[in-house]
């Protein structure tokens, strides 16, 4: 079970919760989100001193997976982003085809792509992207782009058949421990956890957390 954790931000919350044995780091590159890393090119990180190499190093020394989070990016902030955070893998939430994903794939990018689910019928379209990368990530359908908090009804993934191994996310929070060890599926790869465990948009609650991967991990 890959264990996920998205919208980090503060230094200090990285390195924290890097120690907690998660697998993926979650930084969010998307103008529209409370938890973005950049905005017009400014740190929003909290507790940095703004100076550009030190906020760039509190995530690339990290030594779990980092996924960079990304809404119809252009091809070239994709792989700038990706070269300067060194990240692991692009996780496309936006209007990507999958012929973008395919020259993405081409120049050696690992990429998941996130897809709203509300009923059955919003997986139809993980059929055009099979091949084209190498996780999907179920969220909870919204008008917004990213997490609404809410959970969707996870008995809907029976109707998803693909081979592409999927992340479950939207909602998650310390007392999902237990449905998350009720649901069963052949392609399910891991969870992604974000507002469900904040203290803020961005700082991540520790100790909520420590007591949840302790849960699923004993399960």
């Amino acid at each position: 079970m890959i264990i996920k954790v998205c919208g980090m931000r503060n230094p200090e919350n990285i390195r924290e919760v890097e120690g907690l044995g998660i697998d993926w780091m979650g930084l969010i590159f998307f103008a529209g989100s409370p938890r973005k890393i950049m905005d017009n090119g400014q740190w929003t990180m909290d507790n940095c001193d703004k100076r550009y190499s030190n906020c760039q190093l509190s995530i690339v020394n990290c030594q779990l997976k980092k996924v960079g989070v990304f809404v119809n990016a252009s091809f070239e902030e994709l792989t700038e982003t990706a070269a300067l955070f060194r990240l692991d893998y692009l996780q496309l939430h936006g209007n990507e085809t999958p012929e973008d994903c395919h020259a993405l794939q081409k120049r050696g990018y690992s990429l998941i792509k996130a897809f709203s689910v509300a009923t059955a019928d919003d997986l139809e379209r993980t059929s055009a992207y099979e091949g084209r990368v190498d996780y999907f990530l179920f969220d909870t359908k919204c008008d917004n782009y990213g997490g609404s908090g809410k959970q969707f009804d996870w008995s809907v993934l029976e109707a998803y058949t693909g081979e592409t191994p999927f992340l479950l996310s939207g909602g998650l929070r310390p007392e999902s421990a237990e449905a998350i060890r009720r649901f069963h599926h052949p392609r399910l790869a891991g969870i992604d956890l974000n507002s469900g465990f904040e203290i803020e948009p961005g700082l991540k609650d520790v100790e909520k957390l420590k007591r949840f991967i302790h849960d699923i991990k004993q399960a």
